[in-house]
Formats: C-alpha cells, structure tokens, sequence
C-alpha cells in the first residue's frame, strides 16, 4: 500500500497548525489548507500529488514555526519552492511587501499560481463583509497572475473560472 505525497502533507500541516484557530476563535486553521486543496482537487480537477502537498501546506512557513528547510527535508525541492512562492515577507514593509509576492508568484511554478486560486476561493468563501473588498482585490490579481496558465494547464482555466464565477456571486469582477 503506498502513501501518498497529500496524504503526508495533510498530516504535517495538521500537526503543525495543530495550536491556531481562524479568525472565529473556534475553527481550528488547518481547515483552510484542507478547503484549499479540496478546491484544488475538487472544484478546478486537478489530482497532481505535487499540487495537492502544496496546497495543503501552503500556510506552514508563514503562519508556523517550520521553516522551507523543514518542507524540503520532508518533502522536496518542488513543494518546498511552491509553498516558498506562496509565503508573504514579513520582513519587508507593507507597501512592498504584496507586489514582491506577486512578482514572486510569477515566477514560480504553475503549481504555487493554482494553490494561489484556490486559496484566494476559499477566502472569498468565508469574507465577511468587512474583509470582502480586500479578497476581490486578492482574486483579481490571483486571476491575472495566473491567466496565463490556462492555455496550458485545465486545471488552471477551471480555476479561473471558478474564482471569477464566485467573485460575480458575491458581487465585483476578477
């Protein structure tokens, strides 16, 4: 019986966000992760093990102590660079730290931009309506980053169409 790639990084992420809740004190934040790579596999098809890691630890760095040593130990380069690309700066001030990222996330793999969708759909899933303008304005430029995947990768012109179909729902455009 052979374990896969997902099925790790599900446990890792678990055990890692294990102590954080969202933002309602009683969801335990690992939920996010999990919704991200349900989405990933679910809502825009795509069944890569490569993905799905990503997508499930795509929070690791920057909301745990783990650090991209401790993903590319366990898992590899390619997840750790895509959960890298998907890690903010905190280092940088806030005027540059979110054009840095997205000019990180051009330039990382078609992976890190899908994850980058689907984490951007679930956080428009759950936007109260005082955080719902800031996460449009984050599925916009997930979208544009990302566009021009799709002509290459389904998977990406499915989830491009699902951010923009729920963006349309909740009202504003991508």
């Amino acid at each position: 019986m052979t374990t896969h790639l997902w099925q790790h990084a599900a446990s890792f992420a678990a055990r890692a966000h294990r102590r954080h809740t969202r933002r309602d004190r009683e969801t335990p934040y690992v939920a996010h992760p999990f919704r991200v790579a349900m989405a990933v596999r679910q809502v825009f098809g795509c069944d890569d093990d490569v993905t799905l890691a990503i997508a499930l630890l795509h929070d690791t760095i920057e909301d745990t102590p783990c650090d991209y040593d401790d993903i590319l130990e366990v898992f590899g380069e390619e997840v750790a660079s895509g959960v890298a690309a998907l890690t903010k700066d905190m280092r940088l001030p806030e005027a540059e730290r979110e054009p840095a990222y997205d000019d990180g996330l051009r330039r990382a793999s078609w992976r890190a931009r899908l994850v980058k969708l689907g984490d951007v759909y679930d956080n428009l899933s759950e936007a109260t309506d005082d955080k719902r303008r800031k996460a449009l304005e984050k599925c916009r430029r997930a979208v544009e980053i990302a566009r021009p995947d799709a002509a290459v990768h389904p998977a990406t012109a499915r989830a491009i169409e699902a951010v923009e179909g729920l963006v349309a729902r909740v009202g504003g455009s991508a």
